[in-house]
């Protein structure tokens, strides 16, 4: 998840948080990350076989000097001790499956260091937070959902940002907090980039390092848990998720009515994660059922991802209580049916027994996201004899938390 209220009166588009704006409103003054003439490189395609990560098509979208890239992370209040290069970035078209594992196809950001050809980079996946409209994710929007990516590439390593499924460039509706896809189309996201990689003559070493936040906290532990022990192109080195929502029955929806999670997210998450699950698990029939008038009527649309989240704010409540039905709230306190399956579907990402190291980055101020969450993930690796510290980045906010913690992973990266 990811500070929903991000856009919340702002012109910058911040792929996902509400309180976002606060931290990163001198962002939207910055100069926009070097107009380049995006050109279109076509890519030789093969009869249709259903090859997940093959790569359709590479749009270059950012070319950006070292001073450059230290001058966009210092607008978004990034620490720019790691930059040590200049980047390249690149909308890479891919295939990948859809929720029902049918053939799709979808887009993400992959970025390149500008170091010299002959040394071989080891690769970064970088899964981003909670964005409502399309236009908000890595490789189409020039701004929050880029700062992470480019930090990671000007330390030194290539970068995979996948966008998920109907965000860029892909088609379809986003199937906001649906694990299963997500990781799908981050591991597809990853052979796509080993190949656009090789095609502009950039060898990659082989060594994957995970990293995301918020959402994108969650899905890259899922994605490590996916590639943890399995024979594939890519070795496992290290996981740093941020902020992320990895007990969603246990932390985050119980958070949401005492008092941990703030009002302003709270509203955002809860309506954005029933609209979009109820497309995948039987949570409700009709809107009305879950949804008090007239919010009924108009929430469904406002998450078809064409709608930015000024758009939203506009027409939602101040409260979860204002926004659902007498009944569906108490249901969302003691969950049935189908809303107990998207839950359950989406939890449990910390069960499992890593075999390479695993920092869990969150924040004790943290009102979108509690910091129980990490907690609760540190200790469900820890019933598997694995110790993943609890990484404080203190009494911060939530979007303060991946600005504090993302150089920090950068260097410990760097040092693996």
């Amino acid at each position: 998840m990811d500070n929903f209220a991000s856009g919340h009166g702002r012109s910058l588009r911040r792929g996902g948080a509400a309180l976002a704006a606060l931290m990163l409103a001198g962002l939207g003054a910055a100069p926009v990350v070097q107009a380049v003439g995006r050109s279109e490189v076509p890519q030789r395609r093969v009869a249709h076989d259903g090859v997940r990560g093959e790569l359709l098509k590479v749009t270059r979208v950012a070319d950006l000097s070292r001073g450059e890239v230290a001058a966009f992370l210092a607008e978004g209040k990034i620490d720019t001790g790691t930059v040590r290069y200049g980047v390249t970035a690149y909308r890479l078209t891919y295939r990948t499956v859809d929720t029902d594992g049918a053939p799709t196809t979808a887009t993400g950001l992959f970025v390149l260091p500008k170091t010299s050809a002959g040394r071989a980079l080891g690769l970064v996946s970088d899964t981003h937070g909670t964005m409502v409209h399309r236009d908000y994710a890595p490789s189409v929007g020039e701004d929050f959902g880029r700062l992470s990516p480019y930090l990671h590439a000007a330390a030194g390593k290539a970068v995979a940002a996948p966008d998920y499924l109907g965000l860029g460039k892909g088609p379809g509706v986003h199937p906001y907090m649906d694990t299963r896809s997500a990781v799908t189309a981050s591991e597809d996201m990853l052979r796509a980039s080993a190949v656009a990689a090789d095609r502009r003559g950039r060898a990659l070493n082989g060594d994957v390092y995970l990293t995301g936040f918020s959402q994108g906290g969650q899905v890259a532990m899922a994605v490590a848990r996916e590639l943890s022990g399995k024979k594939s192109q890519f070795r496992l080195r290290a996981v740093a998720p941020v902020s992320g929502p990895y007990d969603l029955s246990g932390e985050e929806i119980p958070a949401l009515f005492d008092g941990r999670v703030n009002d302003t997210s709270g509203i955002f998450y809860t309506s954005y994660f029933l609209v979009a699950q109820n497309r995948l698990h039987p949570i409700y029939k009709d809107p009305s059922e879950a949804f008090r008038a007239p919010y009924a009527d108009r929430i469904e649309e406002l998450f078809d991802g064409g709608h930015s989240e000024e758009d939203v704010f506009k027409v939602l409540p101040k409260t979860v209580k204002e926004l659902l039905t007498p009944g569906f709230y108490e249901r969302m306190k003691h969950p049935t049916g189908g809303l107990k399956e998207a839950l359950k579907a989406n939890d449990g990402v910390c069960d499992w027994k890593p075999d390479v190291p695993v920092r869990l980055y969150a924040a004790r101020g943290d009102t979108d996201v509690p910091i129980g969450n990490a907690r609760g993930c540190a200790a469900g690796l820890a019933s598997h004899g694995v110790r993943a510290p609890v990484m404080d980045q203190g009494r911060v906010s939530h979007m303060e938390s991946a600005g504090k913690a993302a150089p920090r992973i950068a260097r410990w990266f760097a040092a693996r």
